[in-house]
């Protein structure tokens, strides 16, 4: 995936010494957790990402050149039971996860993969507990099928999903134009199907 680099990140990177981080957003129903992999908390796009140093680790960051939607697994370790809680009673799977890469000491960041919470592993001990949690990549939405159809009344229930009023009455007609005779660039001879 093509993506811009930020000029502050690319002068930086010519400095002898830069301290890289990853950021990750994890948008639940009740709330976004935020999280970097420095100590303390960090300002973000105006948004506060909490430090976890050590205890955030992402794996299977991967570049393709191709279209192949290829996952990461995002683990967190030593958490708090507030972080616990999300992985408990939060409906998760499908919910958007963004991962960002920056440099300390510059305010912009890269969005280096973008996907869907899968897969939640829990792992728990006496004092901490790990969660491991496996992240789609947002191209396996190609990979299914699409349930859709050309049908009125699939457009009038997609129309209520998104809460569009008014009449579209245009997939009233598909059914008919099945069998449909069209006579196009000759004339009509006798014995012809009735248009």
């Amino acid at each position: 995936m093509t993506r811009a680099v930020p000029s502050a990140i690319l002068s930086a990177l010519s400095n002898a010494e830069i301290e890289p981080f990853y950021a990750v957003d994890l948008a639940f129903q009740s709330g976004a957790l935020k999280l970097w992999t420095g100590y303390g908390d960090k300002t973000i796009s105006s948004a506060t990402y909490t430090g976890t140093g050590t205890l955030l680790s992402i794996e299977g960051l991967e570049e393709a050149g191709d279209l192949s939607a290829r996952g990461t697994t995002i683990t967190l370790s030593g958490l708090a039971n507030t972080v616990l809680t999300y992985a408990l009673t939060e409906e998760y799977q499908g919910r958007l996860v963004t991962i960002y890469w920056g440099l300390n000491g510059v305010s912009d960041v890269v969005e280096v993969f973008s996907g869907y919470m899968d897969q939640m592993t829990i792992l728990d001990e006496a004092e901490s507990a790990t969660i491991k949690l496996t992240v789609e990549n947002r191209l396996i939405t190609l990979e299914r099928p699409n349930i859709r159809r050309y049908t009125s009344e699939s457009h009038k229930a997609v129309r209520t999903s998104k809460g569009l009023s008014g009449s579209d009455s245009f997939f009233d007609w598909v059914s008919g134009l099945q069998d449909k005779s069209i006579v196009w660039g000759r004339e009509v001879q006798a014995g012809d199907e009735a248009t």
